[in-house]
């Protein structure tokens, strides 16, 4: 069973390691981007931060798509280093495009995604940022903030019913 609005699974447990992945909503066909690349401009604050500051969108996307496993901030650091010391950090960046296609289905093209992330490295982002938000997740609340919302729907949606006895 799924809540209408959110998509997030009702009946599953939480579990530490590996929470339940909010199942796949309407509005791109399995397999497929849910927006296209050049649709970054359709949301505007997300376009600006990662514009000026690519790494806080990095490390967002990061620390979901590793479910946790890395932060925000780690990961966004080590993308602000490999930008301030190579200028080569479309190749991390890249790294994560494939994850994302892996967790969603959508077909792996390694030097497509290259190409993608190399010359159009914010276009790129702002897609995978935004088909996480296609997906049910809020990259900025972070994993823990996303379990904490997954929870709390979890149990508003399960809360236990007082007996039809009880009137005041």
């Amino acid at each position: 069973m799924k809540l209408p609005a959110t998509g997030i699974p009702v009946n599953q447990p939480y579990s530490a390691s590996y929470p339940p992945l909010p199942q796949y909503q309407a509005g791109g066909a399995q397999g497929q981007w849910s927006t296209g690349l050049c649709d970054c401009c359709s949301d505007v604050p997300l376009c600006c931060l990662t514009c000026w500051c690519p790494c806080i969108t990095f490390g967002r996307i990061a620390e979901i798509a590793d479910k946790g496993t890395s932060s925000c901030g780690v990961s966004g650091a080590l993308y602000a280093l490999i930008l301030a010391l190579t200028g080569c950090q479309f190749i991390y960046s890249c790294t994560y495009r494939s994850k994302i296609k892996q967790q969603y289905g959508i077909p792996a093209s390694s030097c497509g995604d290259f190409c993608i992330h190399c010359w159009c490295e914010c276009c790129a982002m702002i897609q995978e940022y935004r088909e996480l938000q296609h997906h049910g997740f809020e990259p900025s609340l972070g994993w823990e903030g996303n379990l904490m919302k997954q929870n709390q729907v979890v149990a508003m949606a399960t809360a236990p019913m007082a007996p039809d006895g009880m009137h005041r």
